[in-house]
């Protein structure tokens, strides 16, 4: 049976880099777009979910729990603060899996309350893409909360490579989720045809 989420997937900021990614054999991405109208979040969300759809692909959709639903998506991914915010009986409703972030045992406790499809667990590393109130969690926080969720999915992110990869999985993570190894690459649609190799071999 195939796995919630694939071991490595791509967390993506617009349509433009899923349909460069997606075709390469990718069969879990995220979308977290920031700071879009209204007309434009629908607009990338559904050609996201058409692109996933063509390729076999999950889409999950960050933040944007309303459209997700509206459109018909099958993940929402919420951090700490749109959890808050977000009616998740109309998540569950819906049908949409639903992944929470964590990043302290108190957030773990308040995500684990919303009973979601999968924890998610950040950063493992420190990631100059974007900038983190949390200091690096590494590999023995993963021990932890992958031995407190039990048989939920595990994925972590933050700061994690190919060289950091096998140790992050090694240490109790089901899933790696990945931006800055391969934004910042040169070319990064090599790298992801790495990255799934990798995964292909891992699980």
């Amino acid at each position: 049976m195939r796995p919630l989420l694939d071991r490595f997937y791509p967390i993506v900021p617009d349509l433009t880099w899923m349909e460069r990614l997606v075709p390469l054999g990718v069969r879990t991405v995220q979308l977290r777009l920031k700071d879009a109208s209204p007309a434009e979040v629908r607009r990338q969300i559904g050609g996201s979910l058409e692109v996933c759809k063509r390729h076999g692909c999950d889409l999950i959709v960050n933040d944007y729990w309303r459209e997700a639903i509206a459109l018909g998506a099958d993940f929402i991914h919420l951090g700490q603060e749109d959890l808050a915010d977000a009616d998740v009986g109309a998540i569950k409703a819906a049908g949409a899996r639903l992944g929470i972030s964590t990043h302290s045992p108190e957030e773990l406790e308040i995500a684990l309350a919303a009973k979601p499809d999968y924890i998610a667990l950040g950063p493992i590393y420190e990631t100059k893409l974007k900038a983190m109130k949390w200091e690096p969690q590494g590999l023995a926080r993963i021990t932890d909360w992958k031995a407190r969720i039990g048989a939920l999915p595990l994925c972590c992110m933050g700061g994690i490579t190919p060289e950091r990869a096998p140790g992050v999985v090694a240490a109790g993570a089901d899933s790696v989720a990945v931006i800055t190894d391969f934004f910042t690459h040169a070319d990064p649609e090599g790298r992801v045809a790495g990255w799934l190799a990798w995964a292909r071999a891992s699980d």
